[in-house]
């Protein structure tokens, strides 16, 4: 059997065996199509390489583990990368939560400056006992979500979800109201 006629089922069990030269011929053979798909699920460029890139990537990450249901990957390369472009979504979403919007005006003087500082502190102060205490530690003190974590006996994912619903809120406050 010549290269040309390998089957997929065939370059799977390479990668499998640590053969990089497999998995640039799966990249030969699916990036095209790969590629054509990320750009009908993202919009930029940088996202649909980061999206054929990863979708490669697990496939080079599970081939020792995959079962083809046909004779060919693409199907569940396809899938894998709507889901990296599912994430890169989400992910962009999040970050953008986050952003400061570009037209924030700086304050005139450093008394305005005290006074928004002085608000901020009231609303994070206003704050359930827990919630306040991260944000001193994470957004005032810059501690880490781990510091912050073991400091309250919480887990890294409640005090990352606490920093963000908190953000968040801040973000809504400040961003609503004429302070």
């Amino acid at each position: 059997m010549g290269a040309t006629a390998e089957t997929d089922e065939a370059i799977i069990r390479a990668m499998a065996r640590g053969d990089k030269g497999a998995l640039a011929r799966a990249f030969d053979r699916y990036a095209a199509t790969l590629t054509r798909y990320a750009w009908a699920l993202a919009d930029d460029r940088m996202d649909v390489e980061e999206i054929v890139q990863d979708a490669f990537l697990t496939l080079w990450q599970r081939a020792s583990t995959l079962e083809l249901p046909a004779d060919t990957m693409l199907p569940w390369l396809l899938v894998v990368c709507r889901n990296h472009a599912l994430n890169a979504g989400r992910k962009r979403i999040k970050h953008r939560g986050d952003e400061l919007p570009e037209n924030l005006p700086a304050p005139e003087d450093h008394s305005e400056a005290r006074e928004r500082l002085r608000w901020v502190r009231d609303e994070i102060a206003a704050l359930p006992e827990t919630d306040r205490r991260i944000c001193e530690l994470c957004l005032l003190e810059g501690r880490s979500y781990a510091e912050a974590a073991e400091a309250l006996g919480l887990s890294v994912g409640a005090v990352t979800q606490r920093v963000s619903r908190n953000r968040r809120r801040l973000k809504k406050v400040v961003m609503h109201d004429e302070h």
